[in-house]
């Protein structure tokens, strides 16, 4: 049986499998098979009696929770919706129940702070060659087995060593180091959303733009909230498979074409990146579906991205994703109609370019993350004044 087959097999079980359908850590529930262990094994997707006594330094009350009786709550942040008794903490490792109260513990303790060029989001239809100021706390909702980040990613904010940068502060870094925009990023930017949410009210303010960078697990109330205080967002979408979804992910794959749909109606920039991973996402078939699904959508003009994977994390097994499948893919979509396709970790690809859908001539040349040469005039091609979807300035 091909991983792939295995993981359409798995999908298929999910009503009785409930560690995979409810999207329990993979690498957990893979250990149920493979040990031979019962499914009342499994603890669950939170860490019991996990949590803090009390409120520390670097904590706030969460936005979006409900409470449940005997001091229980259900965080209703992401679509985990983690049910936290007292002292139990989220499968994000961020939130944790102290006493009936949900608090998060990513406030003001960024472990990742870098200035970076726009390009690396990747975003590359938004104030290319421009700075971004970038912030990271610690924390996610899935647990990707070919995580880039896993060291920030899978631990706990106590866990790590973390700058002290609240809200006020992350803006006038920004401005210090002349960086036009702030974003949130690295890790899980949605598993910090109260500090995200209070530094981009205060970023805009000071008339600097926010760029939310996520795997677009949020419900719907939290995401209408930060759509008003983001300007553009870089959504991995990781698969076009629920299957590989709860396999490779811990996650699902409807609340984040959700969120894609929001981001659409509600006019933020936004590009989508999808990684290619050798035995998981490498198959033509899902990705004709996917693109035909982001046409009849979300419209040809949201830009996206097909990365190259390399061996990490618990994936360090498998090879590099052919550059050859990525050249296939990205020739694919723009056949089918996507007008900006890009292939990313390729240097010198002609996929870092992008190219005027009109007339077919080079309007932006990357080498790498330097500084672009952009041919692009009040959003309109230099060549033949055709509007270019993007920000562009």
């Amino acid at each position: 049986m091909t991983r792939r087959q295995w993981l359409t097999l798995a999908g298929s079980m999910a009503p009785a499998v409930a560690g995979i359908c409810l999207g329990f850590p993979y690498d957990a529930c893979a250990g149920l098979f493979s040990k031979g262990k019962s499914l009342g094994s499994v603890k669950g997707k939170i860490f019991k009696n996990d949590a803090p006594s009390s409120p520390w330094q670097w904590s706030a009350p969460a936005r979006f929770y409900q409470t449940l009786g005997q001091k229980r709550v259900m965080c209703s942040t992401c679509p985990n919706r983690c049910v936290l008794s007292p002292g139990d903490r989220s499968v994000c490792r961020s939130r944790v129940n102290i006493d009936g109260t949900l608090y998060s513990l990513a406030y003001g303790n960024p472990c990742a702070v870098n200035v970076d060029p726009m390009e690396k989001k990747p975003l590359f239809h938004f104030k290319a060659g421009t700075s971004v100021f970038s912030i990271a706390c610690t924390g996610c909702s899935f647990r990707c087995l070919n995580c880039q980040n896993w060291e920030i990613s899978q631990v706990k904010p106590e866990d790590v060593r973390a700058r002290t940068l609240f809200p006020d502060q992350v803006v006038e870094k920004a401005v210090e180091t002349q960086s036009p925009s702030i974003a949130y990023t690295y890790s899980e930017a949605t598993t910090f959303y109260e500090y995200m949410t209070d530094t981009a009210q205060k970023a805009k303010e000071k008339g600097l733009s926010n760029i939310y960078i996520s795997n677009g697990y949020i419900n719907p109330e939290p995401l209408d909230y930060l759509c008003r205080v983001i300007d553009a967002a870089n959504v991995n979408l990781k698969a076009f498979s629920d299957p590989v979804y709860q396999a490779l992910n811990g996650g699902r794959l409807k609340p984040v074409l959700n969120t894609f749909e929001t981001l659409h109606e509600k006019g933020v920039h936004f590009e989508i990146t999808n990684l290619v991973v050798p035995g998981y996402t490498d198959d033509p078939a899902m990705m004709e579906a996917m693109c035909q699904w982001i046409l009849d959508r979300l419209g040809p003009d949201h830009p996206l991205h097909f990365l190259r994977f390399f061996p990490q994390y618990r994936l360090n097994r498998l090879p590099p994703t052919p550059v050859d499948t990525l050249t296939r893919f990205r020739q694919k979509a723009m056949d089918m109609g996507i007008r900006y396709v890009y292939a990313g970790n390729v240097p010198g690809h002609e996929g870092n370019h992008t190219y005027c859908h009109n007339c077919g001539k080079k309007i932006v040349e990357r080498k790498g993350y330097a500084a672009p040469v952009v041919h692009i005039r009040d959003s309109r091609c230099e060549f033949c004044a055709t509007k270019i979807p993007g920000v562009w300035g």
